[in-house]
C-alpha cells in the first residue's frame, strides 16, 4: 500500500466587512499613507466590528462554508485544530467553541499557539493524525481578531494587523499528494522582542496593567524584522534543498504576510519570481494565523492538482517554519 499523506480537499475563509484604510489611520495616529505603504506594503486591513463577536465567529463562518463546499457533514469531522493568539477566552479552547457553533460533535478539538507560525504548526500536527490512519477528516483553522489586542494609539503596531479566518479540510491520500515535508523551529529567547506583557499567569490582569496598556501587542520592530528576514528565508530554502527542489520545481510560494520586504527577501533567496508569490498583504495586512490560508483561498482557482507549494512563516516566540505540499485538486 502507498504511504498515506494528508491532502487539502478544500479551503474557505472569512473576512470582516469593515475596512480600516491608511487614510483613516492618518486621523488616529501620527502617520501617513506613504510611510505605511513604503515600510509595510499595507493599504487596508479588515476589522471585526460588533458587540460580543470574537475569533470563533470568523472561524465558525469559515468552517461552515468549508463544510458546505466539500459536502462534508459536521458529524464526519474527526478533529478540529484552531491556530490562534486571540482566543475568545482563556478557556475553553476556541476550537471547542467553533466546533459547537458548527455542529461538530464527534471530533476532539484544541487550540495551538505559535504566533504567526501557528497555522503551519497546526497543519503539520494534523497531518500526522491523517498519516497514522487514525483520522480521516481533520479541519485546521487559522483565525485571529488582532484588533482586540492592538493599541490604536501606537503607530508602530496598529498599522500592521487585521482580522480574518481561514480553514482547510485534510483527508488521506495515496496519490503522493498533500503535505510532503515540514521543518518547524522555535527560539524562546526571541520572546523579549515580540509579546503581550500582561494577561497571563506571570502578570494577571489588574487595574495597573490595564492603565499601563499592557494587554496589547508589544514589538521591537528592528530585531523582529532582522530575525524574520533571516529565518523565514533560510527555512524556505532548507526545505527545498532537503527535498531536492529547485526554483523551477516550485509553482507557488505562500509566505506569511507580515511585511512586504520580508516576503521579497524570502522570494529572492529561493530564486522565485514575483509572479509565483502569493501576496495579498496590501488588502488584509497581517492577520497572523489567517494569512497563509487567506492567500491559498484567494489563489485557489489558479491552483492545479500536483502543483508544488512552499509555505513559510515567522512569528513571535520566536517561531518559524516551512511546509512543502503538493496541491490535491484542480480548482477550475
Amino acid at each position: 500500500m502507498s504511504k498515506l499523506t494528508a491532502v487539502i480537499r478544500g479551503i474557505e475563509a472569512s473576512v470582516p466587512e469593515y475596512e480600516l484604510t491608511n487614510k483613516e489611520l492618518e486621523k488616529m495616529v501620527d502617520t501617513t499613507e506613504e510611510w505605511i505603504m513604503t515600510r509595510t506594503g499595507i493599504h487596508t486591513r479588515h476589522i471585526l466590528k460588533g458587540e460580543g463577536l470574537g475569533t470563533s465567529d470568523m472561524g465558525a463562518d469559515a468552517v461552515n462554508k468549508l463544510l458546505a463546499k466539500t459536502n462534508t457533514k459536521p458529524e464526519e469531522v474527526d478533529m478540529v485544530i484552531c491556530a490562534t493568539v486571540t482566543p475568545d477566552m482563556q478557556f475553553p479552547a476556541t476550537a471547542n467553541i467553533i466546533s459547537d457553533k458548527c455542529g461538530i460533535k464527534n471530533a476532539f478539538s484544541f487550540d495551538l499557539n505559535a504566533a504567526c507560525s501557528g497555522f503551519l504548526y497546526a497543519l503539520a500536527t494534523a497531518s500526522k493524525f491523517i498519516e497514522s490512519g487514525s483520522h480521516k477528516k481533520v479541519i485546521v483553522v487559522g483565525a485571529d481578531k488582532m484588533s482586540s489586542i492592538v493599541d490604536y494609539t501606537d503607530r508602530t503596531t496598529c498599522i500592521l494587523f487585521g482580522d480574518a479566518a481561514g480553514a482547510v479540510l485534510l483527508e488521506p491520500s495515496e496519490e503522493g499528494l498533500g503535505i510532503k515535508d515540514s521543518i518547524l523551529a522555535s527560539d524562546g529567547a526571541g520572546r523579549v522582542y515580540l509579546h503581550q506583557k500582561a494577561g497571563g499567569s506571570v502578570k494577571p490582569a489588574s487595574h495597573e496593567t490595564v492603565d499601563a496598556r499592557e494587554h496589547y501587542v508589544y514589538q521591537e520592530g528592528q530585531p523582529v524584522f532582522k530575525f524574520a528576514v533571516s529565518n523565514m528565508a533560510d527555512v524556505a530554502v532548507e526545505i527545498m534543498e532537503k527535498n531536492g527542489l529547485t526554483s523551477d520545481d516550485i509553482s507557488w510560494l505562500v509566505p506569511h504576510q507580515a511585511n512586504m520586504r520580508i516576503i521579497e527577501a524570502t522570494a529572492r533567496r529561493m530564486g522565485i519570481k514575483k509572479e509565483q508569490v502569493m501576496i495579498n498583504i496590501a488588502k488584509y495586512g497581517n492577520t497572523t494565523n489567517a494569512t497563509i490560508p487567506l492567500c491559498i483561498w484567494e489563489w485557489e482557482k489558479q491552483l492545479s492538482k500536483g502543483d508544488n507549494l512552499i509555505l513559510a512563516a515567522f512569528g513571535g516566540g520566536f517561531t518559524w517554519g516551512s511546509i512543502y505540499l503538493k496541491w490535491g485538486y484542480d480548482s477550475q
